[in-house]
């Protein structure tokens, strides 16, 4: 998602931070800027877009001395993209930048408008220069000040803040998002979010863990603990392709958004959940007054994660759902009442079928809703209210973690509505809550399992097709598996309810054709078990992906015992997407950029 980078030294501070931000554009942005504290003068700028628009607007300033540099590109989650909302955010005497997610900024905020903070953003962002500003009213010094508001915040940050009290110094904290801090033989200091901005102008690098925090100036590098404890850095040799970096050292971008997956879902939940609710700021309980009908319309992976909301909405909150695929809708012409709540799914924002569907709903005059990635993308510029995913640029054309966390906002918006109808008990909803929390363990993707995967793999590289069968949700995670093996194997698959295979397919079965069974322990095990060993009695090839074993398989994935179906959901969703890649990889495929494909369909 976000970037950032910070730079302390005398050469050109603005090139340094300009050319940092370059290297992360692959994360997504989509606003920028860059603070620099020079001769105890601060010199700003932000631009809406794409880079060159910032790089426009510093074209005339150039820093030839010691200074300390802060820049971030923004992907927005609190406030839309404008320059007021684009880091670094600006207090009295000190600017900031951060990563990640402050959950209690709410109430910070509040007690500092109570004292006569005006606030010139609407990010969560901005809470940190003025809270460490009121500190340093009381503290010693500044870095005790910066201490002090770390102690204050709660969530996900990597933060980067300077001020004029000490001009030679990058204060930083890091707990949930990524950061590291480079040097060279120059005694420069830079930071990053990630490796690629620090190849070739650093030699060692310093990961920092969650929890640490401290400052640099040209003589010291201080680092503590989350405990309070000062520690050494731990400098190790900076990787030197740019690209291997960007990857984090996976193979392929897709094997690293599948391992990105624990994070990102993470940062989702971020700030959304409390011990008995949902907290949903971006939407209006209104948007629900009236409302008889939910109709969800998506193309391709999001029309999957759509399918998986239907059974949510309809099981917690008793909601009627319909679910419609966006390029047959169109053409269909189909009756909209306005007691219908009209709901799009897409990871871009832009995909044209799903986009066209919403502006013919906006015109019958119904409520609309977006489930999307990208702020201000055009789908949530026209839709009545959105919900961000938060799961950041996805470079590899097979989606993955964007179907995770659709998923995941679709299972928060089915129990917000429960409880607005009153549809499940407070206990009910508190007990699902508290899976929720678990989600982000359920997809740590494990070494064990993951070679398992690759070894299994080698089986399943001929064959006439795929059939991958689950019953209830797992029929769309069978869907969405299906879809993934076609994307980048080119193998024929399809996904199909488990039931369903007695009424035509199962004439298909024997030794080529290859199931793969979604075998759930706590979400109607026994009727599923029954389905794969009627495919099994017929010769079928069959790879079971269960915490059961199961005796008629012909191979075996073992999932972890869990105490709900939807951690078993999740963790079933990352079998599914490692045994596509490890096949695609063993066929010499390119696994990122599939044939015929493209990462957001903007055309019909």
């Amino acid at each position: 998602m976000c970037g950032i980078v910070g730079y302390l030294g005398k050469k050109n501070t603005k090139e340094i931070l300009l050319e940092g931000l370059k290297e992360l554009e692959y994360r997504g942005y989509d606003s920028a800027g860059i603070a620099v504290l020079s001769d105890g003068e601060f010199s700003s700028f932000k631009a809406v877009g794409k880079l060159v628009n910032l790089e426009e607007k510093t074209k005339e300033f150039t820093t030839d001395k010691f200074a300390a540099g802060i820049g971030h590109t923004r992907w927005a989650t609190h406030g839309k993209p404008t320059e007021l909302n684009a880091h670094p955010h600006v207090g009295a005497s000190s600017y900031v930048v951060h990563n990640g997610i402050i959950e209690n900024y709410a109430e910070l905020k509040k007690e500092l408008q109570n004292t006569g903070v005006t606030f010139l953003s609407q990010t969560d962002t901005e809470v940190i220069v003025h809270q460490f500003e009121k500190n340093q009213q009381d503290a010693a010094n500044s870095f005790e000040a910066f201490k002090k508001t770390i102690g204050e915040l709660e969530g996900a940050y990597a933060i980067l803040l300077v001020t004029k009290a000490e001009p030679d110094t990058i204060f930083f904290a890091k707990n949930g998002s990524p950061m590291l801090m480079g040097i060279n033989a120059e005694n420069e200091k830079y930071f990053a979010s990630s490796d690629t901005p620090l190849i070739g102008q650093c030699s060692d690098v310093n990961y920092f863990e969650d929890g640490d925090y401290g400052y640099v100036n040209a003589d010291e590098i201080v680092i503590f603990d989350k405990s309070g404890n000062k520690k050494e850095p731990h400098f190790t040799k900076l990787a030197t392709n740019k690209l291997s970096a960007q990857k984090d050292g996976y193979r392929f971008f897709m094997e690293k958004e599948i391992y990105e997956q624990s994070t990102v879902i993470a940062d989702t939940l971020l700030g959304r959940l409390s011990e008995d609710s949902v907290i949903l700021d971006e939407i209006d309980s209104s948007l629900f007054e009236g409302i008889n009908e939910i109709k969800l319309c998506a193309c391709g992976t999001s029309y999957h994660s759509a399918l998986t909301a239907s059974y949510m909405f309809e099981r917690h909150a008793k909601v009627k759902t319909s679910v419609e695929v966006a390029s047959e809708f169109r053409y269909r012409e189909p009756i909209m009442t306005k007691d219908t709540l009209f709901v799009v799914i897409s990871q871009s924002g832009e995909t044209a079928d799903t986009l066209e569907t919403l502006k013919m709903a906006k015109a019958a005059g119904l409520k609309t809703l977006v489930i999307c990635n990208v702020d201000n993308s055009s789908m949530v510029r026209i839709a009545d209210a959105s919900i961000l995913t938060r799961a950041g640029i996805e470079k590899g054309v097979a989606s993955t973690k964007a179907f995770a966390t659709q998923v995941v906002v679709f299972w928060m918006l089915s129990l917000y509505l429960a409880k607005r109808n009153n549809t499940l008990r407070a206990e009910e909803i508190a007990a699902q809550i508290a899976v929720l929390r678990e989600v982000p363990k359920s997809v740590i993707v494990e070494d064990a399992m993951h070679e398992r995967i690759k070894r299994l793999s080698k089986r399943y590289l001929h064959g006439h097709g795929f059939f991958f069968i689950g019953r209830d949700l797992f029929y769309p995670l069978a869907l969405e598996g299906a879809l993934k093996l076609k994307e980048i194997s080119y193998l024929h698959a399809e996904g199909y309810p488990s039931g369903e295979m007695k009424h035509g397919p199962i004439a298909l079965a024997d030794p080529e054709l290859f199931t793969i069974a979604l075998l759930p322990e706590h979400l109607l095990y026994e009727k599923s078990r029954s389905n794969a060993e009627e495919l099994s009695a017929r010769d079928s090839t069959i790879c079971a992906i269960s915490p059961i074993e199961f005796d008629k398989a012909d191979d075996f994935i073992k999932t972890k015992k869990h105490s709900h179906y939807m951690l078993e959901f999740f963790e079933m969703m990352l079998v599914v997407q490692l045994l596509s890649l490890e096949i695609s990889v063993r066929l010499g495929n390119d696994v990122d950029m599939p044939r015929n494909l493209a990462k957001s369909v903007t055309v019909e």
